[in-house]
Order: structure tokens, then sequence, then C-alpha cells
């Protein structure tokens, strides 16, 4: 976090957009991977497009997709917010929301009523 000093200039106030970047792209980072996993478990199609390494299967291109994407999304989201203080309790609850999501869908019960 970076400090930086208020209108009067003597006490320092912290930010927290870098710290909520990387909370908000983690959780989507998560969500992303709990839709691939789903969508290559439903379609065969998506199931060949995201074989990256043979030997492993689609579960190589669900993770690499999932996994750019949160780092582009960090990056992203840091050089916007990285520098600002960003209303943290809201970006905290749609994260949670994400990850409840993500768990959710990787159970199998859940995951096949789609």
């Amino acid at each position: 976090m970076e400090n930086k000093t208020n209108a009067s200039g003597d006490t320092p106030v912290l930010t927290n957009g870098s710290a909520a970047a990387a909370i908000f792209s983690a959780a989507l980072g998560c969500f992303v991977l709990a839709i691939l996993a789903l969508l290559a478990d439903h379609s065969a199609l998506i199931k060949s497009c995201l074989v990256f390494y043979q030997p492993t299967g689609p579960l190589s291109g669900v993770t690499t997709v999932a996994i750019l994407l949160w780092l582009f999304t960090w990056a992203l989201l840091h050089g916007r917010w990285g520098k600002k203080i960003v209303p943290i309790g809201r970006i905290n609850a749609f994260a949670f929301a994400l990850l409840a999501l993500s768990l959710l869908l990787t159970f199998p019960p859940i995951g096949d009523l789609f």
C-alpha cells in the first residue's frame, strides 16, 4: 500500500487499491476456472479446444486460461486502482460471492444441473 497525505498534508492516508485488485482478480480467476471446468465437462467442442497438453487433457487449458485471465485482470485493475482508495467492503463482498459460486460449481451434483 502506498502512503499519501491528506489535503492538509500532515496525516498519511493509506491506499487500498492494490489489495483490492489482488482480491478481486483472484476471485474472478477462481470463478473462470470453475466455469471453464464445467463447460469442458459438458461440451465436447470446448473440451477439445482446451487440450493444451495431451497427457493432462482439458485441465491444462482450463487452468492456463484461468491463470492468464487472473494475471491480466490483476495487472489491469492494479493499473487503475493501485494508487486509489476504493470501496474495499463492496469488492470483498463481490469477491466472496464469486468464490462461493466457484466452490458450488465444482461440486458434481450442482454442476450436473447445468
